[in-house]
């Protein structure tokens, strides 16, 4: 089994770092495959809504970012972890961008498996840019993995983070959630599903 951890921070080594590895560790642990990529402080194109996707065998059409690589990685994959920092109380601008392609475009290949979404921030405003990850797994079908608090650590920098020793345990528990998840999804078949049905009330 394999998990896909997601770096949201330009920021390479930093807090939301500091805190992907703390989970990384506990997997690799449980015997556990785990790859962390870093969407770094390249430019990242918004969605545009244009759904060349499901022309393109579910590959966005822009292919000069990360984006198409994650939606393959993602085939593989049994697991996902997006972690971001904090900017105004959501996740940074290029995880939101990520999201939005890799759901639109791959999301099929998301769907029924365990997602987590990590937050790091100096104070506050993390459990909004929680609640804004979240809400791409529960609209896809993955089951969300929690903890024994919100997956959140806190501190300016990296060395803050260290002392951050709930913030961490936490991050330990997220990982030995997502096992569980993983193990339980393994052993029993994916639900059946209905076909989606779209209303529209515009006339």
């Amino acid at each position: 089994m394999k998990v896909l951890l997601i770096n949201g921070s330009c920021n390479k080594n930093g807090c939301t770092f500091r805190a992907l590895t703390e989970i990384e560790n506990i997997l690799k642990k449980e015997k556990i495959e785990t790859e962390i990529i870093q969407l770094g402080s390249n430019s990242i194109r918004d969605c545009i809504g244009c759904r060349g996707c499901a022309k393109n065998g579910n590959k966005c059409v822009f292919n000069d970012d990360i984006v198409n690589e994650i939606i393959e990685k993602a085939k593989s994959c049994d697991g996902f972890v997006f972690g971001s920092p904090v900017y105004y109380a959501h996740p940074s601008g290029r995880l939101l961008s990520v999201l939005d392609r890799v759901f639109y475009a791959g999301g099929k290949f998301l769907a029924y498996k365990p997602g987590a979404a990590v937050v790091s921030a100096r104070r506050a405003g993390t459990t909004a840019a929680i609640d804004v990850i979240n809400k791409y797994f529960t609209i896809n079908k993955m089951p969300v993995v929690s903890s024994m608090y919100w997956n959140m650590v806190h501190g300016s920098t990296a060395e803050d983070v260290e002392k951050d020793l709930e913030g961490l345990q936490t991050m330990r528990i997220v990982a030995k959630n997502m096992v569980w998840l993983l193990k339980s999804v393994k052993q029993n078949p994916v639900p059946a599903c209905e076909d989606k049905i779209i209303t529209n009330f515009i006339k």
